[in-house]
């Protein structure tokens, strides 16, 4: 079972449901010792733009307070984190840099959910055979863990390529190689797993087994009955001893500086 999981979200993203509380206390009785919460994170986007999948800014403050009132009632159980899952958005990444960092923060994971950027750009997830819409990606995410910023890569295959592998290896072992530089764990994303989506995807982590590429594993839960699914996870593990990966089970937490 996993000791540590760095991917949780809250209510306030609107598309997950369960208290923080709850979150909490399905973690300890699930043996976790070290368990984040990385909600979607608040952008500074231009005004009139809602997103509507992630929280606002106004509800920063009382997220990192909830969670820094659960680490001090369960701190002798469990070790919490404070975080977020951002996007790399080069015109908002120094504001938003600046916003999070005015609250107590531990961490942030990176989940490039749109090339560009959602207000102008193009979701990662949707199928394309596009080898452009993939190069892109992979120069958006190396430059975003070039900063240096982010502990590691949420579901570092989102985008879903359906032009012909000798592009797909090509592009993505470009993004792996980069990974490995910098020394960060690429994840395998349970939710993924659970719910059958085009990530994790195979051709992607045998790329890593071949190159020994750091992997980790992360729940992504949603739903309060997500923060622990054996099944799912011996899916996951399955995956590592197949493709021989390396697994790493507790990354280490990078320092959100701004930049």
């Amino acid at each position: 079972m996993l000791k540590v999981n760095l991917h949780a979200h809250t209510w306030r993203c609107n598309h997950a449901t369960g208290t923080e509380r709850e979150y909490v206390e399905a973690a300890v009785k699930a043996g976790y010792e070290q368990f984040g919460f990385s909600d979607h994170a608040p952008y500074p986007f231009p005004k009139g733009y809602y997103s509507s999948f992630r929280m606002r800014i106004d509800q920063t403050e009382d997220y990192v307070n909830t969670l820094l009132a659960l680490r001090e009632e369960f701190g002798d159980r469990i070790d919490l984190k404070i975080g977020y899952e951002a996007e790399y958005y080069p015109a908002f990444f120094k504001d938003f840099l600046r916003l999070i960092t005015s609250y107590p923060v531990d961490y942030l994971i990176l989940g490039q959910h749109a090339i560009e950027n959602e207000v102008t750009g193009k979701f990662s997830g949707h199928p394309s055979d596009d080898p452009a819409g993939l190069c892109r990606y992979v120069d958006e995410v190396c430059e975003g863990l070039d900063t240096g910023v982010f502990t590691y890569l949420a579901h570092p295959d989102i985008f879903f390529f359906t032009g012909p592998d000798r592009i797909y290896k090509k592009e993505y072992t470009r993004l792996i190689e980069h990974a490995m530089k910098l020394d960060i764990p690429l994840e395998i994303n349970l939710l993924g797993l659970m719910e059958g989506r085009s990530y994790p995807d195979e051709r992607f982590f045998k790329i890593c087994g071949e190159m020994g590429a750091p992997v980790c594993i992360g729940c992504d839960a949603h739903h309060l009955e997500n923060v622990c699914r054996p099944e799912v996870i011996q899916k996951a593990e399955d995956m590592v001893s197949r493709l021989k990966l390396k697994l790493v089970e507790r990354p280490v937490i990078r320092p959100v500086i701004p930049v």
